[in-house]
């Protein structure tokens, strides 16, 4: 059976702090690059072939950690990180192909960024539910369908972060390649409610802590036979 690993990133400055964080590119503070070196040795009998991130640092930084505190993870390959040589403010990597027998790519997309905010961004969570009341804030946070103001809800975070992962990370996987993906609670909970069949009223109250690895048996159709939350 091929492994799927998801990861939510580890805990981030902002969310150490209780804000907002969405699209804002906000780093790992000490805990989140701890949690992250302890799923590395969580995953320390599993092997990857190919690593998927959003591009924000968190997950970034997440993904690179797993893949380099514990080099059992590779085989033996080293990570190396693919830019998107289409994009104007990339420069001279872009010319090298690399070399698949000694390296393990790492791909970013903005498929897997987190939920957009909108003007919750930088906001305190607890504060803003004081001022602007708990429920309507619970509403915008939990709820499937209803966007935060400027935002996404997480129905439209889905509608980004699905195509993507049936036709980048589902093939991968469908030929073989055990699949590390790091990204975020909305992204990742978008991917969850397909794997395991969630009713949209199920995903929003889905609850993933910060640098816990998630691994599911995924056979050569694409289905699930298996699913286990690495403690």
């Amino acid at each position: 059976m091929t492994k799927l690993i998801l990861i939510r990133h580890g805990e981030s400055t902002w969310n150490a702090a209780n804000r907002f964080s969405g699209w804002v590119d906000v780093p790992l503070n000490k805990r989140g690059r701890l949690e992250a070196t302890l799923a590395a040795y969580k995953l320390k009998d599993y092997k990857v072939d190919i690593c998927f991130t959003s591009l924000l640092v968190r997950a970034v930084e997440t993904a690179v950690i797993c893949l380099t505190e514990n080099e059992q993870i590779c085989g033996g390959k080293n990570p190396v990180i693919k830019h998107n040589s289409d994009d104007p403010q990339w420069h001279g990597w872009d010319k090298y192909e690399g070399d698949c027998s000694e390296e393990l790519p790492i791909f970013t997309s903005m498929s897997l960024d987190e939920r957009y905010y909108g003007d919750l961004q930088g906001l305190n969570k607890a504060e803003t539910a004081e001022k602007l009341g708990k429920e309507l804030v619970h509403k915008w946070r939990r709820s499937f369908s209803v966007r935060p103001p400027g935002g996404e809800s997480l129905e439209d975070t889905m509608n980004r972060t699905l195509p993507f992962f049936k036709e980048r990370v589902l093939t991968h996987l469908k030929q073989g390649d055990n699949t590390l993906v790091a990204a975020h609670g909305n992204s990742l909970r978008s991917i969850i409610m397909e794997l395991d069949k969630l009713e949209p009223e199920q995903v929003p109250n889905l609850e993933l802590a910060t640098g816990q690895p998630i691994v599911y048996d995924v056979d050569e159709q694409g289905n699930v036979s298996n699913k286990s939350v690495l403690q």
